[in-house]
């Protein structure tokens, strides 16, 4: 089989922050709504920049709060469901209202006193002025009363838990709109990458298709059949000649007859490789030696149809026929932890098979880009393809898929 140059993008798989910058946009976008009708209200008064100031540190400590639930979504549920994000994205909330809460507590002496002033007409005559954390009531024929609130930190302990809980109530509700947002937000950005996906699995399918009647009905593929079969009769073989066309024929009906958007077992894909394979041996009798070990309980493996077949003949075609040492073909499959199995193409024995007489990559690498290319549209990160040659000379492509069984 061929190399294949491919950017290191493709090979990496994503993480469980890859959507960071949806998160960051959307964090970004809900604090700067809630600066905005902060201004518009400090604007209102008389002492605007005091407000913002005050308001640009809470703003601050949210933007970090949010941040910090978003990465508890992305730690604890990043592969989950969303009911499983929901819950998690609700728990956080709620450390984040209290953690707000606690912030203006403790940042409460870093806060600038406004300087606007308030005057209320009371009911009983009297005249209410408030500047800050002084309250003044002004009465006919007495003095003035001075009223000084008291700092959180001079109140008792269980009147500091009373106003977290109050303030905690309040920003809930805010850290709480802005996971629903982004949970839904990630929800939809699936629903559209999957459906992209399976629209380019089904592109990727009709282009197997097609590469497959390509195979079939390629000049040099049938010229070469048809010189095997010639060479059989002449020998006075005729039972192999007729079994030859017995399993060309099976190889043409089963590949034109395969829906190319649909799966098939693991054995029947085998099976189908089996046939030209077969077709290949008589090609090359004693350079071509086939072993395929495929366990029984991951026959009925569900896999994408026709996956093999660009791999197992880049194998025919940049390995036996390149050279006159024997070349070995293992066909393997393992199971790979739960859900998951391994496929594996390993051609040995052959130098030839990798590269060319320039000590280059044999091959355009389109077999090998059209079976990565299938595997990533058709399951995303769940699967992988990593490929490279061997030690012997070989080459050797490793897949692994999530297990589907047919019958499950």
């Amino acid at each position: 089989m061929h190399a294949l140059t491919i950017s290191p993008a493709d090979r990496i798989e994503r993480g469980r922050f890859s959507d960071w910058p949806l998160a960051l946009k959307s964090i970004l976008g809900f604090w700067f709504v809630y600066a905005l009708t902060v201004a518009a209200r400090a604007f209102m008064g008389t002492d605007a920049l005091t407000i913002l100031f005050n308001k640009l540190i809470s703003i601050s400590i949210g933007i970090v709060l949010t941040g910090l639930i978003y990465i508890a979504i992305a730690s604890l549920a990043g592969n989950a469901g969303i009911r499983k994000k929901a819950i998690v994205a609700g728990l956080a909330s709620f450390v984040a209202s209290w953690g707000m809460a606690g912030s203006f507590i403790a940042i409460e002496d870093v806060m600038r006193e406004p300087k606007e002033v308030f005057r209320y007409q009371s009911r009983e005559g009297f005249v209410i002025i408030e500047k800050g954390r002084t309250l003044t009531v002004e009465r006919r024929a007495q003095e003035p009363l001075v009223l000084t609130w008291p700092r959180m930190g001079e109140l008792d302990t269980n009147k500091r838990i009373r106003y977290a809980a109050d303030v905690s109530v309040t920003w809930l509700f805010f850290f709480a709109a802005w996971s629903a947002f982004y949970l839904a937000t990630k929800a939809q950005a699936e629903a559209l990458n999957a459906k992209r996906r399976a629209v380019e699995a089904e592109s990727a399918a009709q282009a197997a298709q097609v590469r497959a009647l390509r195979y079939q009905i390629n000049p040099h593929f049938l010229f070469n059949t048809l010189n095997s079969l010639s060479s059989l009769v002449m020998g006075g073989r005729p039972e192999e000649a007729e079994n030859m066309i017995l399993k060309l024929s099976t190889f043409f009906r089963s590949s034109l007859s395969l829906d190319p958007s649909a799966d098939v077992t693991l054995a029947e894909e085998i099976d189908l490789q089996r046939l030209y394979l077969e077709i290949e041996k008589v090609r090359f009798p004693r350079r071509l030696k086939v072993e395929i070990d495929i366990p029984d309980d991951l026959k009925n493996a569900r896999v994408p149809g026709l996956l093999l077949q660009p791999l197992v003949e880049n194998v025919i075609k940049y390995g036996v026929s390149g050279t006159r040492d024997k070349v070995t073909l293992n066909i393997r499959a393992a199971e790979a932890g739960p859900g998951r199995f391994t496929i594996e193409v390993q051609n040995s024995g052959a130098e030839a098979s990798t590269k060319g007489r320039n000590g280059k990559p044999d091959g355009t690498g389109v077999g090998l880009t059209n079976v990565c290319q299938r595997l990533e549209a058709r399951f995303g990160t769940a699967a992988k393809c990593e490929f490279g040659p061997t030690a012997d000379g070989g080459y050797r492509v490793l897949m692994t898929l999530p297990l589907d069984r047919a019958d499950g």
